[in-house]
């Protein structure tokens, strides 16, 4: 027991090496947010593909529909290594240019930008179709009404139907959030310096593992509130979908109205 007490919990290491773990996590809250954004851009953009009508666009949809497949069914780490070995061996080759191969924007370094790309691949696959099943759960009243007014249907998508969409997908977004920021922790097998890259070489200077408790209680900090967050907001539109389909408080206390032609009977 003492053994497991010192060697996950040694407070002198985790002491000394609280700077060098943090900034590890730093990188990784980076990775997270722009990878994140992406992912919700390139995930709508796959969604609204994905609805496009009329059998001129249906090989449009098959592609799309082959692409959230793929990249759902094949590991992120994979992902990770197919990206950065072509990106990587296509500068090299001539291929491509050395920008795109070995990316440095921003200041940020190569292995950043490569787990930015990985990750917007895979995880843009698993929110879109999270903003399918909102652009599926809109009536679809709405866009015919839409259609009915004049409007197109990228501009039903647009002003219609994706704003409705949005609202009710908010909280499986966050989930898949967690997710990907947990996920981040695979762009150390391509070389990024975030923390568990930093928590190894800890480990391995140390041979204790309490480096990565440290970076374990950092996540932490983070993915428990947005759990908690998901938790209020899917709260919140339970109570609203349970108070539209209720009777009003003003007609639930209203005594029966009297009907004509019963007064005085």
């Amino acid at each position: 027991m003492d053994f497991i007490v010192d060697y996950y919990f040694n407070w002198g290491i985790i002491k000394d090496s609280f700077d060098v773990v943090l900034d590890g996590f730093v990188f990784t809250i980076k990775l997270s947010i722009v990878s994140g954004v992406l992912s919700l851009i390139w995930g709508l953009v796959l969604a609204v593909l994905r609805q496009l009508p009329g059998r001129a666009l249906a090989p449009v949809r098959w592609i799309t529909i082959g692409y959230i497949d793929v990249f759902r069914g094949i590991p992120a780490l994979l992902v990770l290594f197919l990206v950065s070995g072509f990106l990587a061996a296509g500068q090299t080759d001539g291929t491509i240019p050395e920008w795109l191969g070995l990316p440095t924007w921003f200041g940020q370094p190569t292995w950043f930008w490569y787990g930015v790309i990985g990750l917007t691949l895979t995880y843009g696959a698993y929110m879109a179709e999270v903003y399918r099943a909102g652009i599926e759960a809109v009536p679809g009243g709405q866009m015919e009404a839409a259609r009915s007014i004049g409007m197109s249907h990228g501009q039903a998508m647009r002003f219609v139907i994706v704003p409705q969409a949005v609202r009710t997908v908010i909280p499986p977004l966050l989930n898949d959030f967690i997710a990907l920021m947990k996920d981040t922790s695979l762009v150390f097998a391509i070389g990024g310096a975030e923390v568990i890259d930093a928590g190894f070489d800890i480990q391995s200077d140390t041979f204790n593992g309490s480096a990565f408790i440290l970076g374990a209680v950092f996540y932490l900090l983070i993915t428990i509130p947005l759990a908690r967050l998901v938790d209020v907001l899917i709260t919140r539109q339970q109570e609203k979908t349970r108070r539209g389909g209720e009777p009003a408080d003003s007609t639930e206390t209203r005594p029966p109205s009297t009907p004509p032609g019963m007064v005085g009977a």
